[in-house]
């Protein structure tokens, strides 16, 4: 028979920072995303344009994409097929595993990411970093990084 906890509800000052941080998360990736509509990009494109760009001969595997990126395989496969439609990525196979696709970086994708990279960096500063001093912005880094590491290490888990 399991024996029953009690719920630990939230302290007014605990539900206070948890909606803050909901309010503060869903507001700044609105608005991020809005400041890349004029590119004709989503979050996720640029996200994937990112994690490409940056990568080795500018290709990931895409299961290692769709990982990077926190998507499904099947929802990335989508996404992937929108950008390749509008010519910012394509697929390769890997010659090492039959099976095994690679998303890469065409030309027209690196050109659109030197373009819109300086706009979202002020976008970011804009809605975010200017809004922070130094000090704050040190203390808000060290109490997400245990947040973050616990979650990294729960990826693939219930």
């Amino acid at each position: 028979m399991e024996t029953e906890t009690a719920t630990r509800w939230l302290t007014d000052a605990e539900q206070c920072a948890w909606r803050t941080h909901l309010d503060v998360s869903r507001l700044l990736t609105h608005q991020l995303e809005k400041d890349l509509q004029p590119f004709g990009l989503t979050m996720n494109d640029y996200e994937i344009l990112v994690n490409l760009s940056e990568s080795d001969d500018q290709r990931m595997r895409m299961s290692d994409l769709a990982s990077a990126t926190l998507q499904s395989k099947s929802r990335l496969s989508h996404q992937i097929t929108r950008m390749e439609n509008a010519g910012l990525v394509r697929r390769e196979h890997c010659e090492s595993d039959r099976r095994g696709l690679f998303a890469v970086l065409t030309e027209l994708g690196g050109e659109t990411m030197r373009k819109v990279a300086p706009h979202h960096v002020e976008s970011v500063r804009r809605h975010f970093m200017d809004l922070l001093s130094p000090e704050e912005l040190a203390g808000l880094h060290a109490a997400l990084t245990p947040i973050a590491e616990h979650l990294r290490g729960r990826r693939g888990k219930p």
